[in-house]
């Protein structure tokens, strides 16, 4: 944005270093010629604050667009964390399942399980872990 800022300066200073030059009186006809120079400075006004409007809104479109890609990779992010979850969960009912309550690892869990609001809660954080 800075560099059209730039540009829409330079032109605008070139335009107004032209401008005297334009309204030296040469003869009749050039002053008749050169008259709608206020008018004409206008129009280049409003010409160059139209581009500038145009750059801001294509910059405000490609923003939002970036936002909406941001937001539609975060959600399948959570999406992707979700099954990861939900296949973890399988794992941990399947490991449960399996474990012998009285053996050296079961017995283990029995106590690395009680911090922890189930057992299937407790499964799938170690399971995660190792």
């Amino acid at each position: 944005m800075d560099s059209i800022d730039e540009l829409l300066a330079q032109l605008k200073a070139e335009y107004e270093e032209v401008q005297p030059k334009q309204q030296q009186p040469k003869s009749n006809a050039a002053k008749s010629f050169i008259q709608p120079s206020k008018k004409s400075a206008s129009l280049i006004d409003n010409l160059l604050a139209e581009v500038k409007a145009n750059f801001a809104e294509q910059d405000a479109t490609e923003e939002l667009k970036r936002q909406q890609e941001l937001e539609q990779e975060r959600i399948q992010q959570e999406q992707l964390k979700a099954k990861q979850i939900e296949a973890l969960k399988v794992q941990a009912k399947e490991w449960l399942a399996k474990l012998d309550p009285f053996s050296s690892e079961g017995l283990w869990f029995e106590r690395f399980a009680e911090r922890y609001s189930s057992k299937l809660e407790a499964a799938i954080e170690y399971l995660q872990n190792n």
